[in-house]
């Protein structure tokens, strides 16, 4: 998928699930589940319920996301 296709949101970690997977739970008070981004694992870098962070969605499938930027 191109990555002009992909659309980014906003949201905030609500529960960590096992395979670095993530409920995250959008700004419109959607829940989807999130798994961490290639780079994001390359540096390990740690998400922890309650961090804010940024998802790159596909507009096909609107349940999954993946995790690209985490702010705390």
């Amino acid at each position: 998928m191109a990555k002009n296709q992909m659309t980014e949101v906003n949201g905030v970690v609500s529960e960590s699930l096992p395979n670095m997977q993530f409920r995250v739970t959008l700004e419109d008070g959607r829940e989807i589940l999130a798994h961490l981004a290639g780079r994001m694992r390359l540096h390990r870098i740690r998400v922890m319920p309650g961090d804010k962070v940024k998802l790159e969605m596909s507009e096909y499938d609107l349940d999954k996301g993946r995790i690209v930027y985490r702010s705390s």
